[in-house]
């Protein structure tokens, strides 16, 4: 990343979970300085130094405060580090702004999520599919965002909508996704058929197995119930998940002490 000028830097930065996007940052006041600790936070952030980032930007922001981009990176730093309340007021600040900054809605739609702020999160994903309907995350954090608040015809239809525009990456987690909101619905034998797509898409999704074999159960298939719990135990274990492997392990045990 180069600066061009010395008032304005073209950088290219990607947002939490988000596809990369350009930012163009121009400075007025002590420009400058205010663009050299713009750049060196946006090294720091994709160098992984988050900490330092966030001294960067926040030294551009002493300089420039009405910087949208200086905001939006420095939330993104913080996002990354679990100080959600804290990038939450940043991508405020970005949207203050510019209240059109489609990523901070999205980022932001992200951390009001991971706070269980369900609603807030709802409403800001959905003013970025306004701007931007063709993302999939924004789709993602909706759904998930509504599944969490019992909406979950919903958050399938959400989760539908992403499989259309996400094309292979993440699919998995996707059609696991919507697979547990058609339990919650009710819908065994369309959450059966998700979590078979997501496993042939990944053979090794512990938390995928589990659940399968929950359903099975539901449906009344003892057998197959055991062997996908069994397997969900032995991959759990494998990849250091011992919660998800004793889940299983527990699953299996009720059910083979069960009467069939």
């Amino acid at each position: 990343m180069k600066i061009k000028k010395k008032l304005t830097i073209i950088i290219a930065i990607a947002t939490f979970l988000l596809t990369i996007s350009p930012l163009v940052s121009q400075t007025t006041a002590n420009p400058v300085k205010a663009v050299e600790f713009y750049n060196r936070g946006v090294d720091r952030l994709t160098a992984g130094d988050y900490s330092g980032a966030i001294a960067d930007f926040t030294q551009a922001l002493q300089l420039e405060p009405k910087d949208a981009d200086a905001y939006y990176n420095r939330g993104y730093a913080e996002l990354v580090l679990g100080q959600y309340e804290r990038a939450i007021a940043d991508y405020t600040q970005t949207l203050t702004i510019n209240p059109n900054y489609v990523n901070a809605l999205g980022n932001r739609c992200y951390a009001y999520y991971l706070t269980k702020k369900y609603e807030a999160a709802v409403e800001d994903c959905t003013k970025a599919i306004a701007l931007n309907g063709n993302f999939a995350d924004f789709f993602i954090y909706r759904g998930n965002a509504k599944d969490d608040l019992g909406r979950h015809l919903e958050a399938i239809e959400d989760y539908t909508k992403a499989l259309s525009l996400q094309g292979t990456r993440g699919q998995d987690r996707i059609f696991y996704n919507r697979a547990l909101s058609y339990n919650r619905a009710g819908q065994q034998e369309m959450a059966l058929r998700d979590y078979n797509e997501s496993l042939k898409i990944n053979a090794n999704f512990a938390e995928a197995y589990h659940n399968r074999g929950l359903t099975y159960y539901k449906l009344g298939n003892r057998e197959k119930a055991i062997a996908d719990l069994e397997e969900a135990a032995r991959l759990a274990l494998s990849q250091g998940k011992q919660g998800t492997a004793a889940k299983s392990q527990s699953a299996v045990a009720l059910i083979q002490g069960q009467k069939p």
